[in-house]
């Protein structure tokens, strides 16, 4: 059991880790063999009257559950720090189908050529595990995008009116919110132009308002304006913006389904299937529950529900706060004299996502081909067969050349057995499919055209409406003022009208089923896809910097010092408070622990033996600053920045800045020598060779090692500065220039190397930006994806990116950019990234861990030096480990 105290700084810590596991302890291949899955642990927690206890959770001792009561178990090998630091940066787009050219023959025998991704499943290597990137999970989900309706409806908030630099009218909402952020004060602010609403939140600090203009400027081209917005008061707006809002598409689905047999080549055959087969009937009640048309109340997916004209029955089913209709051609109207079937064709050909249910055995699967279905309207296609002999789903997905990525991906091979699992993957697979769709440019500039109208509508209609009236003084204040004496009461009728007419258009939305989340529609229990484990509580200092040692340790700085966690034990400062490492790695294929210490001229990179801190006594195992003279590297004086290459068999490499200066650096063995003759390598400062100097233009403030791909190739080195990103040669110094940001405020975040098909990519993220960069010649890659807050840290984990803000984890899809989920934790540090993924926050109560002993020796601490702390004081580390789990 652990005693909550608190520290010299005042204030206490805890950690938390991501964990990844291999099954495969080879080494990386070019395709991407991670499979992670999301889970859901529990956490049992006793009150006390002076503090909470918190344990550790252990995640191998039985199997768990999710939430949807299917077992899982799980397979769990250890792999080391350099296999997982390795995988986690490579990736393949072909985990998401190859593009082939198919043809159809029209009425006039001309040849009709339509590209389409094929998703078969087909891969060189088998997933004999299910996880991601083949884990159904929702992108874009409502609940998180929809922020309108569940940030602003029904609380108080401004929304002014203006026009940008190129005299395009837009609208502007801000509101200042704690609403499911356990307790943390954030801004939300959203921008609403013709191209769509842009999102971002940002921290509130307590006695420090943000303005208006200063929440503005963090959108493009919006920090410099020629005339102010002016805020508008009149309560009616909050439904024309949610109006705006819903352009985004509907929270409800609607999917054609259409049953043909084996042999049969043209829709017109297909459609004239009167009836189905059993295992059609089987699959359909799968899909959701059998309904009568006639007086159906709920979403109708545009089928007729008054005098049968569109048949009598149908199948509907809700998942996830979703609420789906199933247009069937074998219940839609059946006619005997119409070859074509134009009833059943209207409905189901004039679905964006097609399923075809293809009455055959497997074999029979790549018979179907979306040429045979002429419909321009329809962009995707899911084909699935059941094998009866033995109880199996089989599926592969056709999607129009222009719709973008979207996942999950299908399993090698894409057979199901579990029907529960198939119905949630196939589920998943269509509404993200859907959305995608919506993406493309024919939806895509029809959502232009009716925002830019319904925007310049808007825009006349209450500029117009709010002309001569004196409360829009109030542009560009701070966010919800109080107001003057002499008009509060007018002021607080007018916010109390406000608010109620607010929740009076939620309250409708919910009833009409259109809200994003409807109680009536919202399972109770809602699977989260990322889930912490506690690693280690109640550490007592804020965190600097720090990288994890095997797998379960810790070296942390603090101004306090620097120590070692281990889980299970106490803490240990193994440097005192002389010492303020700013930056700091583990390097275990060499044994060796780096660390930048001091600022400006006395700032110098010092070099020790991890075998120095294994086992060391509590009262003679803190070095101070005399203690590390002899292990500083006198090359880099002055350094500001450094950075390592990634762990391999090739040599460690480390570059310095020191101003406008890179120094290479180069460990005199390799990792594969180390491995091999581990006793003869201990080597500290003198293991590092000077290479050569490099001049760059400005001091850098990112660096970034890019290891070429190919053998014997040149390796880069990414340097950002200012309002640019670099690409360095190493070996002659040749300079790139790979991208530039606009904008006078540049935050550069990160540069992250990423590998496709043995090809580097880079991740460059900047501001609330990270801008997808490949190396090549080849551009076509690159595109850009927007984050809701600016990140301090970005991580790479195939097939997802996760940003870690000042109070936000916030996780996307590498592919293209969709949001996957988003957690909030107060006081939010990332630690490494390197094997697990470890951070710090203050508040992990509402995390769901196993409560546990935790074996922690503080009987030695005089209570008297270390009173108990208040609620939230304490950092946690905390770790988020990722687990295969095995199909069944």
């Amino acid at each position: 059991m652990i005693s909550h105290y608190r520290g010299a700084s005042g204030s206490a810590v805890d950690l938390i880790q991501l964990q990844y596991s291999e099954t495969d302890p080879a080494p990386m291949s070019n395709k991407s063999r991670l499979r992670r899955v999301f889970t859901t642990y529990t956490r049992r927690r006793k009150k006390h009257s002076s503090a909470s206890k918190f344990t550790l959770t252990s995640m191998l001792k039985e199997p768990l559950r999710l939430v949807n009561s299917v077992p899982l178990n799980f397979h769990y090998n250890s792999s080391s720090s350099t296999d997982l630091g390795a995988r986690r940066g490579v990736f393949s787009r072909r985990h998401y189908g190859s593009v082939e050219m198919l043809a159809s023959v029209e009425t006039d025998g001309a040849d009709l050529f339509r590209r389409f991704r094929v998703e078969s499943g087909e891969r060189a290597e088998k997933d004999e595990l299910y996880g991601s990137p083949s884990t159904p999970v929702l992108e874009n989900p409502e609940y998180q995008t929809r922020w309108y309706f569940k940030y602003f409806l029904g609380r108080l908030h401004q929304n002014y009116a203006g026009v940008d630099g190129e005299k395009v009218p837009f609208f502007f909402s801000v509101v200042l919110t704690d609403s499911n952020t356990e307790g943390v004060q954030q801004y939300r602010a959203i921008l609403w132009r013709k191209s769509g609403a842009q999102k971002i939140n940002l921290s509130h600090t307590q006695g420090k308002s943000l303005t208006v203009k200063s929440i503005l400027s963090n959108f493009k081209n919006m920090d410099k304006l020629e005339k102010a917005p002016r805020e508008i008061f009149v309560p009616e707006l909050q439904k024309d913006l949610l109006l705006l809002e819903e352009q985004e598409g509907s929270v409800n689905f609607k999917f054609g389904v259409l049953y043909a047999k084996v042999g049969q080549t043209v829709d017109d055959e297909m459609f004239s299937n009167e009836c189905g087969s059993k295992n059609f009937d089987r699959f359909l009640s799968l899909l959701g529950e059998r309904i009568r048309l006639k007086g159906w109340d709920k979403y109708r997916g545009g089928l007729d529900v008054k005098g049968d004209m569109t048949g009598k029955y149908s199948i509907y089913t809700i998942y996830e706060g979703h609420e789906v209709m199933f247009h069937v051609s074998t219940l839609l109207p059946y006619s005997k004299d119409n070859r074509q079937q134009v009833e059943r064709k209207r409905h189901i050909g004039n679905d964006i996502v097609n399923i075809i249910f293809l009455d055959g055995n497997h074999q029979h699967h790549s018979s179907f081909k979306p040429s045979m279905i002429k419909s321009q309207f329809t962009h995707i296609f899911a084909v699935v067969t059941y094998n009866s002999e033995e109880e199996s789903y089989k599926l592969s997905v056709y999607s129009e050349e222009s719709v973008p990525l979207f996942g999950p991906t299908l399993p090698c091979p894409p057979v199901f057995r579990i029907f529960q699992e198939f119905r949630d993957f196939l589920l998943v697979k269509l509404i993200n499919g859907e959305k995608a769709a919506f993406n493309t440019p024919t939806f895509a500039q029809k959502r232009e055209r009716t925002l830019d109208m319904l925007i310049k509508d808007f825009y006349t209609e209450h500029l117009a409406d709010n002309r001569g009236t004196m409360l829009n003084r109030r542009a560009f204040s701070d966010v919800l003022p109080e107001a003057s004496r002499g008009s509060r009461r007018k002021e607080e009728a007018r916010q109390v009208e406000f608010v109620r007419i607010g929740q009076a258009l939620k309250l409708d939305t919910i009833v009409k089923g259109d809200a994003p989340t409807s109680l009536a529609t919202t399972s109770l229990f809602k699977r989260e896809p990322w889930e912490p484990q506690c690693f280690y509580p109640d550490f007592p200092h804020d965190i600097v910097c720090g990288d994890s040692w095997g797998e379960n340790r810790l070296i942390l700085a603090a101004e306090a010092g620097v120590f070692l966690l281990e889980e299970g034990t106490a803490h240990r400062q193994i440097f005192d408070k002389t010492i303020q490492a700013k930056q700091l790695n583990v390097v275990e294929a060499h044994g060796i622990l780096l660390f930048r210490a001091d600022k400006g001229r006395d700032s110098r990179i010092h070099v020790f033996r991890l075998s120095d801190f294994e086992n060391q006594p509590k009262e003679n195992g803190v070095r101070n600053k005399t203690d590390i003279r002899d292990q500083k590297l006198e090359k880099t004086k002055g350094c500001h920045l450094y950075a390592i290459s990634r762990p391999g068999d090739s040599h460690l490499r480390m570059v310095v800045a020191v101003g406008r200066r890179l120094l290479v650096l180069q460990w005199r063995h390799s990792a594969a020598w180390t491995a091999w003759c581990a006793s003869s390598d201990t080597d500290t400062v003198d293991g590092f060779h000077f290479i050569r100097e490099l001049p760059v233009a400005e001091p850098a403030q990112l660096i970034t090692l890019v290891d070429s791909p190919v053998k014997g190739g040149d390796n880069q080195i990414c340097v950002a500065y200012k309002h640019q990103f670099d690409l360095i040669n190493e070996k002659n110094g040749d300079t790139v220039r790979l991208h530039c940001v606009e904008g006078n405020k540049v935050h550069l975040v990160s540069a992250v190397d990423i590998y496709e098909d043995e090809e580097a990519e880079l991740l460059l993220s900047y501001n609330h930006t990270t801008h997808f960069q490949k190396l090549s010649d080849d551009s076509s890659t690159e595109f850009d994806f927007q984050w809701n807050a600016v990140p301090n840290t970005i991580v790479c984990a195939f097939p997802y990116v996760l940003a870690f803000t000042t109070d936000t984890i916030e996780i996307r899809l590498i592919i293209n950019g969709n949001l996957i989920h988003n957690m909030v934790m107060p006081k939010l540090t990332a630690i490494t990234s390197k094997g697990d993924i470890f951070f710090a926050t203050t508040d992990p109560e509402f995390f769901q861990v196993r409560q546990e002993r935790v074996k922690v020796d503080k009987m030695d601490r005089d209570p008297s030096l270390s009173p108990p702390t208040s609620p939230h004081s304490e950092y946690f580390v905390l770790r988020y480990q990722q687990l295969k789990l095995c199909r069944q």
